[in-house]
């Protein structure tokens, strides 16, 4: 059970994350990104360099050399199918 408990945190947290960068207009540069994600540096930048292996985000240079976070597909398509699943946990109360 414990297993689950922290494994759906940690799911939790990666839909929190690319929530905030959907939430800005698919656009925010990192450091507002790890504020509004309320997690420690390391924490955030152990889930940050989990999501680009993933490709569920890139990191863009805009011509000025400011760095933005955007989603990738997979990154919408992660949205979509957590709130599948989530809603799917509350309908039968798991």
């Amino acid at each position: 059970m414990d297993k689950i408990k922290r494994r759906r945190d940690r799911l939790e947290m990666i839909f929190d994350i690319l929530n905030i960068i959907r939430n800005h207009h698919n656009s925010i540069k990192p450091t507002p990104l790890l504020r509004n994600s309320n997690l420690s540096s390391q924490g955030f930048s152990e889930y940050f360099s989990e999501l680009l292996e993933k490709e569920l985000i890139r990191e863009i240079t805009d011509d000025n050399g400011r760095k933005f976070v955007t989603l990738t597909d997979k990154g919408f398509k992660y949205l979509e199918k957590y709130k599948l699943i989530s809603g799917f946990i509350e309908e039968f109360e798991l």
